[in-house]
């Protein structure tokens, strides 16, 4: 659900969008209002929302100096309102990066159009950005795998062996090197030891099995060789930022 935030002086216009837009068929819903641009910035940065639709000639500080003022501390997307058509406030507008700009009286159905776009899009953007960072948390490449070494050997021994009770010392024996060796060159290949690199494969494969199959977290977690339920939730946590059921209810 993304967090909206509504600044507008005039009482009619702000009870109308309020009560008059259907914000849950667009996947919205309203955390605050405020009258001014001053009340705006405070609850901007209290609320941390995900989209702002605000006036621009407002007491105080207008929309646009509200939107200055939050916008680099703030990730948020912004729908300006205005029964002020100039074209200067267009530009000011685009330069500050809002969806859009809606001249009032402003047309309900419209509105929800614009709505609905943006929330789609913020939605994409928000998906397409979890997915990168999981990529940058666990940081795998195909790559490492190339070539004849023993680094490559470990990678593969890693590759295979993943939903089994596997060790350091199993993969040296397999390999025929001592483990310090091992986990020297796996550092010198790809920054991390073998332990470290044993769990971030096992999160992908976990990652890929919540997104792709309908088994339950608990049968994930023994299906990428952790040992238990809640070791495998307090990791994944660790590393992606959310628990495994959390990771489900969100469809990240």
């Amino acid at each position: 659900m993304l967090k909206v935030i509504i600044v507008e002086d005039e009482p009619i216009i702000l009870k109308g969008l309020l009560y008059r837009i259907d914000w849950l068929k667009t996947n919205c819903i309203v955390i605050g209002t405020a009258e001014s641009g001053i009340e705006g910035c405070q609850l901007i940065l209290d609320k941390k929302p995900d989209i702002v639709i605000t006036d621009i000639r407002m007491p105080f500080k207008d929309g646009l100096e509200m939107l200055q003022e939050t916008k680099d501390t703030c990730q948020y997307e912004a729908i300006i309102l205005s029964g002020y058509g100039e074209f200067q406030y267009a530009q000011q507008a685009i330069r500050l990066g809002v969806h859009n700009y809606l001249l009032k009286p402003v047309d309900l159905k419209d509105f929800e159009a614009t709505l609905q776009e943006l929330a789609t899009s913020v939605q994409e953007k928000r998906s397409t950005s979890q997915s990168n960072s999981y990529r940058h948390v666990l940081d795998l490449k195909v790559e490492w795998t190339e070539g004849s070494s023993y680094a490559a050997d470990a990678i593969r021994y890693i590759e295979k062996h993943y939903d089994q009770k596997i060790s350091l010392a199993m993969a040296s024996k397999a390999i025929g090197l001592s483990t310090v060796s091992v986990n020297t060159k796996l550092k010198e290949r790809t920054g991390y030891s073998f332990n470290e690199l044993l769990t971030r494969y096992r999160l992908t494969k976990a990652i890929q099995k919540l997104q792709h199959e309908n088994s339950l977290v608990y049968e994930v977690a023994e299906q990428t060789g952790f040992s238990d339920y809640k070791y495998f939730s307090s990791v994944f946590k660790k590393y992606i930022g959310t628990s495994p059921k959390q990771f489900l209810q969100k469809g990240m």
